[in-house]
């Protein structure tokens, strides 16, 4: 799962939800391309052409400000063509229409963005699965440790399907991956996959004790 692109069709207003629903899926091996992130102020959409045409899925993000947007009904019926598969991210009540009314899509939960951002990445997980939707593929984040002067690559193995993820979510367990270097703990959401906070590793303590 690396080298994937996944390319975000959404209007204007709903600029703000869509880095919400997308923060932390972005820090994924794979492209995230959402429309107005790729162009300047003012510039033409049609520039993202290519960006469309790459894609091994487009998310469509269908909400009362996307009613009548030329430019989502463009690129939906271009992936359509294209044979690129459409995942359809609508509110309650604002389902898919058109070129995809028949496509099962991810309700928008605007009270609770952790169950849409879930079920997204339930979605994401099986579309972009090597095997199809049955296979779970090991999904992963890799950063650098933010500890000042170590910077180690760490990983964040996601090795649980979706419903072992969300069962450790409703049990207030959370994922943690750790330093190999200066040891050090960092602990993450199972729902979204969102960092929730750092603990320093016995020699990183010793040192910031030393200085004080």
């Amino acid at each position: 799962m690396t080298g994937e692109q996944v390319y975000v069709s959404h209007a204007p207003g709903d600029l703000a939800l869509v880095q919400d629903l997308f923060s932390t899926v972005k820090n994924f091996p794979f492209g995230v391309h959402i429309a107005l992130e790729e162009i300047e102020s003012g510039r033409s959409r049609k520039r993202l052409e290519g960006r469309l045409a790459n894609s091994d899925l487009v998310v469509a993000v269908v909400t009362d400000d996307a009613a009548g947007n030329r430019w989502i009904e463009q690129e939906i019926g271009y992936a359509v063509a294209k044979g690129i598969p459409v995942l359809p991210l609508h509110d309650e009540g604002t389902g898919p229409h058109g070129y995809i009314d028949d496509v099962e899509g991810v309700t928008i939960d605007r009270g609770d963005l952790t169950v849409t951002i879930f079920n997204l990445l339930c979605r994401l997980r099986g579309a972009l699965a090597p095997l199809g939707a049955l296979s779970v593929p090991n999904w992963y984040i890799r950063f650098p440790c933010t500890v000042p002067d170590c910077g180690h690559p760490v990983t964040l193995e996601l090795e649980q399907g979706q419903t072992k993820l969300w069962k450790l979510h409703s049990h207030g367990k959370l994922l943690t991956a750790a330093c190999e270097s200066c040891e050090s703990t960092y602990y993450f959401n199972p729902a979204t996959i969102g960092f929730i906070s750092r603990e320093d590793g016995a020699e990183t303590q010793s040192s910031a004790r030393s200085r004080s």
